[in-house]
């Protein structure tokens, strides 16, 4: 990878500078306001500035404005079906639907957001790149990048999926240069991240240190406020081996509280951390209240524990990873609240925080600390310079983007349990095994590797119905190859109780299932329980445990990834084509004009409740 020599480093510094341009927009959105405590600021002084003997003097109190996002996952572009948009409870009870998300109008947003914020810092969550759309997964992510330089983001955690591709690849992001395989792409050399990216707690294994900066410290006019940034420990059971070789991941309370003591040390007081971890909410409107009955309530998973374990010296939270969206006050050990937000995922929301810094003792006013989530409308003006970003970017995809590779009557979606995609990935990788051994029985699809459901209506000029190479690759886009494995039907019967127990016991991680094969799975029972044996069945037969079956994953799950070690045990590997082609030829095969693809009924697994 291309080194940036200390002349190329102040230029990067020098162009982070001048990044003062502001659009003036009108904005539009709902938010959602989580209030610490009612309470007015210690004393007398207020917040900002004070007139003293007609001089313009600091006041004791500053309000700092924090915004902040998370999961962008390279959409640049509005993301289509239920991807785009967000639930919002009404006064009267009932829940609208909005139309949210596309940078154009993020950008728009948060420029409209920072108008007459003096101390204003953007940051975010981790994710913000990876699992992308054609747009910038084609591109190394390269053009999310740039959007997000744009965007004026200031600092970022990693996530997960800032390793898909591996270590030298995120440097590679953050610090420019073109792609050592792939090259460059346009006539100007790829400059890398504006902004730093953070990663206290992933370690070379040879070194243990860091592989990026643990902590960044934003300064204005005597302000400073420390960042933490931190990905989910768990990292490793969740990208491909290959991406996360020779690095270790640390526990994320650990790391947040020894940076902490740092930052102290050298003076900061205001802490917040990045932590791409998150939460699930009682409510999948982004807008209820979090709060009720009791602080904290309304959200449970791994975040709480985080929060309730962080060090009281951290002053707010920022999360994600479960692309939920909540405003929440959870105790810190001290037992006093403490702000924990999270905004979604693919732009569809950000957190506007107010921090009130007090410039006596360097530290937050946590009574005083205020946040809201904001709807990323589409009702706003397009961000010219991002409307030429996405502009440049899709030119030089269309030749491969726009190809059609199938036929859809309406829209095939990815949510639920079992979802109408998930069984047609599955189909397709069935048939893509079958090709490659004829004995192939069954495949086994990861929910997570179906990033965005397919829509009937037309995206971009191609006809309704018609799903194009860029469709598809935004549906799956990790490149990752069909595997065939032999396994016993004990070991398969033990794999579809892996989704409900072990590592998925508290997040259960339901595989979606090629045609064929039904199961009942009770939610009325705990643990690996939930998975009733005697229901598992191939084509009406019950699974022998001694017979072997021959199986379909992709590569990630055949390494045993998302917590299916059993599926790390298979034997007689064979290694086909990449994912997104075996959907290319199942659908290209399986559908026309004439004759589309209907959505799959999503019946092969019984869910009793």
């Amino acid at each position: 990878m291309p080194a940036t020599s200390p002349a190329a480093a102040s230029a990067h510094q020098e162009r982070r500078r001048r990044r003062t341009t502001r659009l003036v927009a009108l904005a539009a959105g709902v938010a959602t306001v989580g209030v610490l405590a009612a309470a007015a600021l210690p004393g007398s002084a207020s917040a900002g500035e004070d007139h003293r003997k007609g001089g313009h003097w600091p006041g004791r109190y500053q309000d700092v404005q924090l915004l902040s996002f998370n999961d962008l996952h390279g959409n640049l572009e509005p993301p289509a079906g239920s991807s785009g948009r967000v639930t919002e409870n009404q006064p009267d009870g009932t829940t609208k639907t909005i139309d949210a998300g596309g940078v154009e109008y993020l950008a728009t947003h948060l420029r409209e957001a920072r108008k007459g914020q003096k101390y204003s810092v953007t940051a975010a969550g981790g994710d913000m790149v990876g699992a992308s759309p054609l747009i910038s997964g084609l591109f190394h992510d390269e053009p999310t990048i740039e959007a997000l330089n744009k965007l004026d983001l200031d600092v970022t955690s990693v996530g997960n999926h800032e390793f898909d591709e591996g270590a030298k690849e995120l440097a590679r992001l953050q610090n420019g240069g073109c792609h050592p395989k792939d090259g460059c792409y346009t006539d100007k050399k790829f400059e890398g991240a504006d902004f730093p990216y953070l990663a206290a707690n992933v370690l070379d294994e040879k070194t243990k240190k860091p592989i990026l900066k643990p902590y960044w410290v934003w300064k204005k006019n005597g302000v400073k406020v420390g960042f933490i940034g931190v990905t989910l420990e768990g990292t490793p059971n969740i990208v491909s081996a290959d991406g996360v070789k020779g690095l270790a991941f640390k526990d994320e309370v650990e790391t947040i509280n020894k940076y902490a003591k740092v930052l102290q040390k050298q003076g900061v007081k205001s802490i917040v951390a990045l932590i791409h971890e998150g939460g699930f909410p009682a409510s999948t409107s982004y807008n209820y209240d979090c709060d009720s009955p009791g602080a904290g309530d309304g959200v449970s998973g791994p975040i709480v524990d985080i929060a309730k374990n962080v060090t009281p010296q951290v002053d707010a939270l920022v999360t994600g990873h479960t692309h939920n969206a909540y405003v929440c006050s959870i105790d810190d050990p001290a037992g006093k609240p403490r702000m924990v937000t999270s905004a979604a995922s693919f732009g569809r929301l950000y957190t506007d925080t107010t921090l009130t810094y007090d410039r006596k003792t360097g530290d937050i006013a946590r009574t005083a600390v205020k946040s809201a989530n904001r709807v990323v409308t589409r009702d706003v003006p397009k961000a010219p310079d991002m409307t030429q970003l996405i502009s440049k970017w899709n030119t030089l995809a269309a030749p491969i983007g726009n190809r059609a590779i199938g036929w859809i009557s309406g829209d095939i979606g990815n949510t639920g349990t079992e979802s109408p995609l998930g069984d047609l990935i599955a189909d397709a990788q069935l048939a893509h095994g079958k090709q490659l051994d004829p004995g192939t029985d069954l495949a086994l699809m990861n929910p997570g590797g179906i990033r965005a459901p397919l829509t009937y209506a037309a995206k971009a000029g191609e006809g309704d119905g018609v799903v194009t190479y860029a469709e598809g690759f935004t549906v799956q886009p990790f490149a990752n190859t069909v595997n065939l494995q032999d396994f016993t039907g004990a070991q398969l019967i033990q794999v579809l109780k892996e989704q409900v127990s072990g590592a998925n016991a508290a997040a259960p991680k339901v595989l979606q299932v090629s045609s064929g094969l039904t199961y009942t799975l009770d939610l009325t029972k705990s643990g690996a329980d939930r998975v009733v044996t005697d229901s598992i069945k191939l084509n009406g037969a019950a699974i022998d445990p001694a017979a072997t079956y021959r199986v379909a994953t992709n590569s990630f799950l055949a390494g045993g990834g998302d917590g299916f070690p059993t599926l790390g045990q298979g034997t007689g590997d064979v290694v086909g084509a990449d994912d997104l082609t075996a959907l290319e030829q199942y659908m290209t095969a399986n559908s026309s004009a004439t004759k589309p693809i209907a959505p799959p009924k999503a019946d092969r697994i019984t869910i009793v409740k």
